[in-house]
């Protein structure tokens, strides 16, 4: 496997986890409308998940582009 292919596949699964993330959260919602709490939880753990998930698609980004150099 190539380095471009093995960072293309990367890159496929973080939108998969992120996809997962986002449908976990419709799921949920229903349960969790109930309290703001719960809300500010689901929201958050799902934009804090996302986030990190961007975040290490990021750094595989940045080391692509330092390693082209």
């Amino acid at each position: 496997m190539t380095k471009a292919s093995l960072h293309l596949l990367k890159g496929i699964g973080y939108l998969i986890s992120t996809v997962s993330v986002i449908l976990l959260a419709i799921v949920s919602w229903s349960s969790a409308s109930q309290s703001p709490l719960l809300v500010a939880c689901l929201l958050g753990g799902a934009a804090a998940s996302i986030a990190g998930m961007f975040c290490r698609w990021l750094s595989y980004q940045i080391e692509k582009r330092q390693e082209e150099r």
